[in-house]
């Protein structure tokens, strides 16, 4: 199996989507801007939203379900959440097809459009917040914490498997609280569970911040994030979780008794994470060889290769390696035995690389003979010849140990790549030869801010959380700045 994967320093964008679909993680449909998520990159989603259900769940977190479509008349209700949407929406304007008078095929019934205009979800704020009102009478109601896993549709002209598609899958949180302190420590506590996320279970660096007021999410008072630092030094913008003050629950009237009497209107959150972090996996990784994948997200921890001539030696090799597959499974490792006879063992070896499978096990004749077993690690490509006894557990340690060394590999190169400058020129200057994180002086306006973005494309990832106290001077005007303020190129 040839890979024929372009490297990352020819063409780092080339080499993704290549990787991408050369790897069966996905491709291109025929709905321009949609993509078929494969089965491959279907089953790290779903190891995602495992281990993202149960943090929420284990946080007091319910799941629902809410509709699709949006009445427009709810989008207009609130003012800046319309305007930070309505470039992006797909709207559903009739009913009803027939077929052509003239036998061309199907044409819409012009007879058939709907009174009011349904939008496909961008997001459900509007959707969830006017169902919300019937659900909250009492300060008893609350807090209400509510998830739901979905999809989305934002109509997106360029597009790039699961970094930028018109539809994508995500979940979205939207919670209600009886004061705002309690909102804001619950948009703190989301912030928290993506941080853990990233860095735990995708062995992705992140630093966790807020968003300048220019960058917040379209009718937010404030918005969390965390980011990530791709191989190319960009940065990806790897969750959110926004305070939405009252502003929903005053333009959809949602108002609760509270304990002392009062009348009040609840306090909101919103939060979410998309397969977005399926490009940021592949990205922080993956090496010119194809995937690499952190074991706890892996589809396949543990794959098996029998080297054999004849049926006999096939079946001498499964007889040893049925017991070694039952131990695996029963201390929780997904493991594959790949015995398919179409396929020589070189193939294969180079399709589990490219798929990214963390561990991979070769066995053959001699190896029955010696008690052995060839183990080669995806990460490092080193190998190894090992006793086949107690490999079960040596396997077990070697996953945590992949785990951890992925993640401080990325770590180094996160932290090798944040740059502080103090003049416009090195700004500039480390943006344009070296990329990553730039931390810089910024005099808070959006002028500035957008100053920079038209003549750098760089834009403020975010405000550290807590940023140290650092007085400085603005790096385009000169201005008072308290503390620094990280930018960079992104996706």
């Amino acid at each position: 199996m040839s890979k024929n994967l372009t490297k990352r320093g020819e063409d780092y964008s080339r080499w993704y989507n290549e990787l991408v679909v050369k790897a069966d993680l996905a491709e291109n449909s025929g709905v321009r801007g949609c993509m078929v998520i494969k089965p491959y990159g279907y089953a790290i989603w779903e190891k995602m939203q495992a281990a993202l259900d149960k943090m929420f769940k284990d946080t007091g977190h319910q799941n629902a379900y809410f509709p699709l479509f949006i009445p427009k008349s709810y989008l207009s209700k609130e003012a800046s959440h319309v305007e930070g949407f309505a470039k992006e929406c797909a709207v559903v304007t009739h009913y009803r097809l027939k077929n052509a008078e003239d036998g061309s095929g199907i044409v819409v019934d012009e007879t058939a459009k709907l009174e009011e205009e349904l939008i496909v979800r961008p997001t459900s704020e509007t959707i969830i917040w006017d169902t919300y009102r019937k659900w909250i009478q009492s300060y008893r109601d609350l807090p209400l914490l509510i998830n739901q896993w979905a999809n989305v549709v934002r109509w997106e002209m360029r597009t790039r498997l699961f970094l930028r598609t018109a539809e994508f899958l995500w979940q979205e949180g939207h919670t209600a609280h009886a004061t705002e302190a309690e909102a804001i420590a619950e948009a703190e506590v989301i912030l928290g569970i993506y941080a853990t996320f990233a860095e735990r279970f995708m062995a992705v660096p992140v630093i966790k911040g807020t968003k300048t007021p220019g960058e917040r999410f379209a009718g937010a008072v404030e918005t969390y994030c965390i980011e990530a630092l791709m191989q190319d030094g960009k940065a990806l913008q790897a969750g959110t979780s926004h305070f939405l003050g009252q502003n929903f629950a005053k333009a959809f009237d949602v108002k609760f008794d509270t304990k002392e009497g009062g009348l009040d209107y609840v306090w909101a959150t919103s939060w979410g994470v998309s397969t977005r972090l399926m490009g940021a996996l592949v990205m922080t990784h993956s090496d010119d060889n194809g995937l690499v994948l952190p074991p706890k997200l892996a589809p396949i921890q543990v794959v098996i290769v029998p080297i054999y001539r004849g049926e006999d030696q096939l079946a001498a090799i499964g007889a040893k390696v049925n017991p070694l597959m039952e131990e695996l499974k029963a201390k929780g490792i997904s493991v594959k035995y790949d015995d398919r006879d179409t396929h020589k063992p070189g193939f294969k070896f180079n399709e589990y690389e490219l798929k990214g499978v963390p561990v991979r096990l070769a066995i053959g004749p001699r190896d029955l003979e010696n008690g052995t077993l060839e183990l080669a690690r995806r990460d490092t490509l080193a190998k190894e010849v090992v006793p086949m006894e107690g490999i079960a557990d040596r396997i077990v340690s070697l996953l945590d140990e992949i785990q951890e060394a992925i993640f401080t590999k990325a770590e180094a190169f996160r932290d090798a790549n944040i740059t502080e400058v103090d003049t416009y020129e090195q700004f500039k200057e480390v943006l344009e030869k070296q990329g990553g994180f730039v931390s810089a002086h910024w005099d808070g306006t959006p002028e500035t801010e957008e100053r920079i973005k038209d003549e750098t494309k760089a834009t403020i990832r975010l405000i550290p959380l807590d940023p140290k106290a650092d007085p400085g001077r603005c790096v385009v005007t000169g201005k008072p700045s308290p503390y620094r303020v990280i930018f960079a190129k992104a996706y």
